[in-house]
């Protein structure tokens, strides 16, 4: 049985730790509530260059893009497949790793041939520990997730799909629906499909006409790499943010399972305690009984 001492050691140690653990999820929660307001501070820009995109394949029925595929069909196509996968730059976030890393190898088995390129140092650390090979890694990205970088990532994939190293371009990241669900998943980045900037309502039909300098299609695929690197960037954020999310979770819940370790520790210590002085009361009593029989016995050798 574990001596008072030993508990009072491992409750300062859980103490220390609950210490830890609400800090990291105060520093989760500021995170979470900066990188919400980042995005919504750049959203109205991409969901303007959105509705511009909507504007021209509603204004232009025909447009040949190498960005889109054609309207009526979505052939297949061979060749290599590109997959951004997004992951965080540290653990202690739950299962939010994993659940990435899991959908990204399901892709890959779907797919094949494909190359990988990975933001985060646990998605480069679980491909290097597993040898599978990794086209290119961005570094601090996870943790800083800003414009630049997504610009930085979406020209390099496009660079590589504009010279056909790549057919199909993939991002696996972390949907947050709402603080109590987040979903990996994955989504094609390129080509798009017409349908994706079809409206579920019906819109107001273009009436003036549009001229567009040199051609429709040079203005939409001057366009695409802005959208694209809207579209990395709140990728970014949302996985960013389900991060945090979790974190925050996982802290919570740590600190819970603080608070009841702390609770049965304290009812160990004070019931070993309690046994404690009451084994001293006794011993206590006990000599004091056997003092005064030791007396009594001296009265009674001297009457004697």
């Amino acid at each position: 049985m574990a001596s008072t001492a030993e508990i009072k050691s491992r409750i300062k140690s859980v103490e220390d730790t609950r210490k830890i653990t609400n800090a990291m999820y105060l520093i989760a929660s500021t995170k979470l509530r900066r990188a919400r307001n980042d995005l919504e501070k750049t959203r109205p820009y991409f969901d303007e260059l959105r509705a511009e995109i909507k504007r021209i394949f509603r204004t232009v029925s025909d447009v040949d893009s190498r960005y889109f595929y054609p309207p009526d069909r979505e052939p297949q196509v061979e060749g290599p497949y590109g997959c951004l996968v997004i992951t965080a730059d540290k653990g202690l976030a739950g299962a939010y790793n994993q659940n990435v890393i899991k959908e990204a190898q399901k892709l890959k088995e779907e797919h094949g041939e494909m190359q990988l390129f990975v933001v985060g140092e646990y998605g480069r650390h679980f491909y290097d520990q597993h040898h599978i090979p990794i086209e290119h890694t961005f570094l601090y990205t996870a943790q800083n997730p800003t414009m630049d970088r997504a610009r930085e990532i979406s020209a390099l994939l496009l660079d590589k799909y504009d010279r056909g190293e790549l057919k199909k371009i993939y991002v696996v990241y972390t949907d947050m629906k709402n603080s109590m669900e987040a979903v990996a998943r994955s989504t094609r980045l390129l080509p798009f499909h017409r349908a994706q900037f079809i409206s579920p309502t019906p819109e107001k039909a273009v009436t003036s006409p549009f001229e567009f300098y040199p051609s429709v299609t040079a203005v939409l695929n001057n366009i695409i790499p802005s959208y694209l690197s809207g579209f990395i960037y709140s990728t970014l954020i949302d996985s960013f943010c389900s991060e945090q999310n979790a974190r925050m979770n996982a802290m919570n819940a740590a600190n819970q399972n603080a608070e009841e370790l702390l609770a049965d520790l304290g009812m160990q210590y004070n019931r070993i305690r309690q046994a404690n002085i009451t084994q001293e009361i006794t011993e206590i009593s006990a000599g004091a009984k056997a003092q005064r029989q030791e007396r009594q016995r001296r009265k009674d050798v001297k009457s004697l």
